[in-house]
């Protein structure tokens, strides 16, 4: 099964708050090994915007520390998958640790 990870950034790193990343990445996963990553600049922040211009990428998983209920509630509409609380690593280390089963996840960082 293919997935396509979006992971926010900041300096190359997970960002702490999902909305206002300067970069995202993709990362798409099949049969176990990850076999392409890209860089995307997101538009500019607007409530409910991100869910859907992510889903026409193809997107099927988020990897986040912080993020809005309201945006997780969206993402679910648009069936992609959030996994929130994550630590701050590379996109590359954090979808490595997705396909070792070994990504920590925790507590959600944004509070509104």
């Amino acid at each position: 099964m293919k997935h396509v990870f979006a992971i926010p950034l900041e300096n190359g790193f997970l960002s702490l708050h999902f909305g206002h990343c300067q970069q995202f990445a993709i990362v798409e996963v099949e049969n176990g090994s990850i076999t392409k990553q890209t860089l995307i600049t997101p538009p500019p922040h607007e409530p409910g915007l991100l869910p859907a211009w992510l889903a026409e990428k193809g997107v099927t998983d988020i990897i986040a520390s912080g993020i809005g209920q309201k945006a997780i509630n969206l993402f679910q509409q648009q069936h992609i998958r959030v996994y929130m609380g994550a630590p701050q690593k590379s996109p590359t280390d954090l979808v490595s640790d997705w396909i070792k089963k070994s990504l920590t996840t925790g507590v959600n960082t944004c509070d509104h």
